[in-house]
């Protein structure tokens, strides 16, 4: 069961939670991101007032409501996207946040207060002042996706930020109709930004 700390943040609406201010976030200045190792990202998980893995998690972090309401955290030593053969698996290079929820349903703005609330403020304002260096579906990929009649193509709405410590990916399904339900943000490495955004535009 979520705790009620992490429900009222991650899966009600975040206008609702009138107790979210900066008091109430993790102190920035133990924040571990990509860059560094494995054994500090997981300490700072187990400690992580939000998070709090269960016995057994350790670099994946997984919540569940109900059946219709689910968030996960991920650290990995590989970069998001396809899977590729990495030497070094003792640092971390990406962090996923991802969310499920099919009452109050998916917006960029609920992965955005998502992001605030775990990293902190320095972190979502790195985010908030990075440059969008990519945006999809464009219209070419719609008409295409109408024309195949493959929907999910699209369904996926996300973009990339380049921000000046980290990229930021975040991503939703919006179908034609109705409101998203899953989203994820993805905060990855500088150097495996030209990697990711080569296979967003061709998938």
């Amino acid at each position: 069961m979520f705790k009620k700390s992490l429900l009222k943040v991650l899966i009600l609406p975040f206008s609702l939670v009138p107790w979210l201010c900066a008091g109430t976030l993790f102190d920035a200045k133990v924040n571990a991101l990509p860059g560094q190792s494995t054994e500090e990202v997981g300490t700072w998980i187990k400690a992580h007032p939000t998070l709090r893995p269960r016995n057994g998690e350790q670099l994946f972090v997984q919540k569940t409501d109900t059946a219709a309401q689910r968030f996960t955290f991920q650290a990995s030593v590989l970069p998001p996207g396809r899977v590729e053969f990495s030497k070094d698996r003792g640092t971390i290079r990406s962090e996923r946040i991802a969310m499920y929820d099919a009452i109050n349903g998916m917006t960029f703005d609920r992965l955005q207060e998502s992001l605030r609330v775990i990293y902190g403020l320095e972190i979502y304002q790195d985010y908030d002042r990075a440059e969008v260096v990519y945006q999809y579906p464009s219209q070419k990929t719609v008409n295409s996706a109408r024309l195949a009649k493959t929907p999910i193509r699209e369904a996926l709405k996300g973009e990339l930020r380049v921000g000046s410590r980290y990229v930021y990916w975040v991503e939703i399904a919006q179908p034609k109709t109705g409101k998203a339900f899953t989203g994820q943000m993805t905060i990855l490495l500088k150097t495996d930004l030209d990697k990711l955004e080569k296979e967003l535009q061709i998938r």
